[in-house]
């Protein structure tokens, strides 16, 4: 295995104060810029791996019960809130309950020892170890701050992934993509007014395309068919439809969750056909438009919502990273010890990362169980970079993969540490595993008890609030 041994480095400049203080976790502009004293690690991008590392970071410098901590962590986030993007379907759908919507990032901050600051990264000046956020402005677009640099010893980049679109006419204008938790919201919005329009003016069933077969699109068409169900079945006209939604499901290739096996892949098209579900495999859409998708080039399906699920690729910000090297799915190329291939001092992490652990392997998948493989190995490999001791070069460990198919179904395959060794789950048994990763997840963050206070909660609002949510 490949090893790195680099003693931290960057530039330093005045920094007057811990980050173990008790003022909010808010950076101020002047803050950002002056910095010095503990060693900076800064990380962009607060989704699953992101926070994780600033969590397990944070808690590691606590322990060290230092007057003066080795290190200080920043973390940067477009938005104040974290959501589990493996639930962004059910926040579309309306049916993601209130106490997993997600949880606050100054709150972590506070909880475990590092700084937040609100921002979106814009670019990078990596010989200055300086990043910068572009100007914050309000729903109304008056600035709240100006384009402003923060300086870094260390940068982790963890932003995520986007949809690939693939140049496809109209998808940027006509469809929704599920990358955060803004378009999922949005996504519902719509839903939830085509529901009303269909229920005042009686014009049958929704119309609802999905474009991409994988884990994202077929969890979505599956709660979706529970979610319109349940707020037709509030109304009168739309409830006296047989199927209040037409749903079409649309993936290129011969079959749905192709990184899963061929037989979780067919129980996963039968339960969705089971609904009412439409799959059509091997039918590629050219273009879309704000009523209709246009299939290989000729054929036409009627579509009043339709969503982009198919591909991802890295965000565009990666391209105006002072020449970082990006491979054709614009991800950031790392080596094993998620180094970025042109600078000692930039890791990347998470699905904006494309990690070759050994020659001949194939890349870390982009998924979140990887992120958070990742964001352990960090944790600890950046400590031990601070203290210079050798670090050995992180391996992913498959732990297999499960689909939600609503709220009481689920389907995949739970892998042992042994290769080739796992169980085939199905049902309510694989729909427990599918939320205790989650479960995991909000420990991981906030600690058994209050997750299980959190759950708590969340069980009462399910039994005294409605199935799905009409705002």
């Amino acid at each position: 295995m490949n090893r790195w041994h680099l003693s931290p480095g960057g530039p330093r400049s005045p920094f007057s104060s811990s980050f173990q203080d008790s003022r909010p976790a808010l950076f101020s502009t002047s803050e950002l810029r002056e910095h010095g004293g503990p060693h900076r690690i800064v990380i962009v991008g607060g989704g699953a791996g992101g926070l994780e590392l600033a969590v397990h970071l944070g808690e590691q410098l606590r322990k060290l019960r230092r007057r003066e901590p080795p290190a200080e962590v920043v973390l940067i986030d477009a938005a104040l809130t974290h959501v589990w993007k493996p639930w962004l379907h059910e926040l579309a759908a309306g049916t993601l309950g209130g106490h997993d919507a997600g949880v606050e990032f100054l709150q972590q901050a506070r909880r475990h020892n590092f700084r937040f600051h609100l921002g979106t990264l814009e670019s990078l000046d990596r010989a200055r170890h300086e990043l910068w956020l572009a100007p914050l402005v309000d729903d109304a677009g008056q600035e709240i701050a100006p384009r402003r640099p923060v300086a870094y010893d260390t940068l982790v980049v963890a932003v995520g992934s986007i949809v690939n679109d693939f140049r496809t006419p109209g998808v940027a204008e006509h469809a929704v993509a599920l990358n955060s938790a803004a378009d999922a919201t949005r996504f519902h919005r719509l839903l939830l007014a085509a529901c009303a329009r269909a229920e005042v003016h009686s014009r049958g069933p929704v119309q609802i395309a999905i474009v991409g077969g994988g884990a994202t699109g077929v969890e979505l068409a599956a709660e979706l068919i529970e979610s319109v169900h349940a707020i037709a079945g509030l109304g009168t006209e739309l409830r006296q439809e047989p199927q209040p939604v037409q749903l079409r499901l649309i993936e290129s290739g011969d079959r749905l969750v192709g990184a899963l096996s061929e037989d979780i892949s067919r129980q996963a098209r039968e339960d969705l056909e089971a609904r009412g579900v439409e799959v059509l495999l091997g039918r590629r859409v050219t273009e879309v438009a704000a009523d209709h998708v246009v299939l290989d080039g000729h054929e036409v399906l009627p579509a009043e919502l339709a969503v982009w699920a198919a591909g991802i690729r890295g965000p565009e910000v990666l391209e105006k990273l002072d020449g970082l090297e990006l491979n054709r799915s614009r991800q950031l190329l790392v080596r094993d010890t998620l180094q970025s291939t042109v600078d000692a001092d930039v890791f990347a992490m998470g699905d904006c990362a494309s990690c070759v652990p050994e020659a001949g392997a194939p890349a870390v998948p982009p998924r979140a169980q990887a992120a958070q493989q990742e964001a352990r190995y960090l944790a600890d490999a950046l400590l031990r970079r601070l203290e210079s001791r050798p670090v050995e070069g992180f391996r992913f460990h498959d732990r297999g993969s499960l689909v939600s198919l609503g709220s009481r179904d689920a389907v995949g395959r739970i892998l042992g540490r042994l290769p080739g060794h796992g169980v085939r789950l199905q049902g309510l048994l694989a729909r427990w595993a599918y939320w205790s990763a989650h479960h995991a997840h909000m420990v991981r963050l906030q600690g058994a008890l209050r997750t299980a206070w959190d759950q708590v909660g969340n069980w009462i609002d399910g039994r005294s609030q409605a199935r799905v949510k009409l705002h």
